[in-house]
């Protein structure tokens, strides 16, 4: 225990860990580090809020091991790892979407795909005899190595990803809150699930670019799972969201800068402290059970509704 505590209070170890030596100059080096970050907590945050609401943290599991599979091979292909990434995506979003109407069918699919996506990423990665940081950021991400033709994409993506999100928003929480109630008013909720899914993939690709295959959850399940916990309210919930996956991703860049370690570790960090202070907000207020998403059916939609 005492050599536990020596360690902790090690000077040397403290400093891998928080070192503001220079902070200015390297605040201005990581700049697209930083507009990276705040672009994805933007997108991250408001799909986070449906990915709650529709129950599809699992999904987003999924998604990214196929991802991840994409960027591996795109790497060993000498290729861009981002189109990769983003093919990746795609293709399992398509295949849950289409494949996975209900939700058992849906877990299902997202069993068998989650290894077998590991698998093929495992597969590449072994083949790529390139540089080590390359192999290991596919995991854990590597955004202070983003570059201005990365930070493109990002944008790019991110523009047509708020785009649709914006056009599909009220017949999608509708078709959310009670499919069969969608249904009925004409709402398309066989189309929106796979649209969904192709946006949510979109996403998730841009996700593993910054913080890896592996922990893509703390940055589009976490802000919402934490929003719910302190409003009912769907509009507020992602309102919240967005604050709260943009405070994960800019703050978790900040600290990090001039340490040692991933930056992956300050991201999913601060993501949880925020997830913990909304329980503790939550306890607080008196409540014994997660809030539910307010059940409040937006108004009649018409058979002409569109995606």
């Amino acid at each position: 225990m005492s050599v536990v505590l020596a360690s902790a209070a090690d000077p040397s170890l403290v400093k891998q860990v928080f070192n503001f030596d220079d902070y200015g100059a390297l605040l201005s080096l990581e700049r697209n580090s930083v507009i990276a970050g705040a672009v994805l907590g933007l997108v991250c945050g408001l799909i986070s809020a449906f990915v709650m609401m529709r129950d599809l943290p699992f999904a987003v599991h999924g998604i990214s091991e196929l991802s991840f599979a994409g960027a591996a091979a795109a790497l060993l292909a000498g290729v861009s790892v981002v189109e990769g990434s983003l093919l990746g995506s795609l293709v399992a979003a398509l295949i849950i979407g289409l494949m996975g109407v209900r939700a058992r069918d849906r877990n299902a699919i997202i069993g068998v795909l989650m290894p077998f996506g590991l698998g093929l990423g495992v597969l590449f990665l072994a083949l790529y005899h390139g540089r080590a940081t390359d192999k290991f950021g596919l995991l854990i991400g590597q955004v202070a190595s983003i570059d201005s033709p990365e930070l493109s994409w990002l944008i790019g993506i991110s523009v047509v990803v708020v785009a649709a999100l914006l056009v599909m928003w009220r017949p999608l929480t509708f078709a959310s809150l009670d499919a069969d109630v969608a249904a009925a008013r004409g709402v398309p909720v066989r189309l929106l699930s796979p649209v969904f899914m192709v946006v949510l993939g979109m996403v998730v690709a841009m996700s593993v670019q910054i913080v890896g295959a592996l922990l893509v959850l703390s940055i589009v399940c976490t802000p919402a799972a934490a929003a719910y916990r302190v409003t009912a309210s769907p509009v507020r919930a992602a309102v919240l969201s967005v604050l709260f996956a943009t405070t994960a991703t800019v703050g978790g860049i900040l600290l990090a800068l001039g340490s040692l370690l991933p930056i992956t570790p300050y991201i999913t960090s601060v993501s949880f402290a925020i997830y913990v202070v909304c329980r503790v907000i939550e306890r607080m207020r008196g409540r014994t059970r997660p809030v539910k998403v307010a059940a409040r059916v937006p108004a009649p939609v018409g058979a002409g509704v569109h995606t």
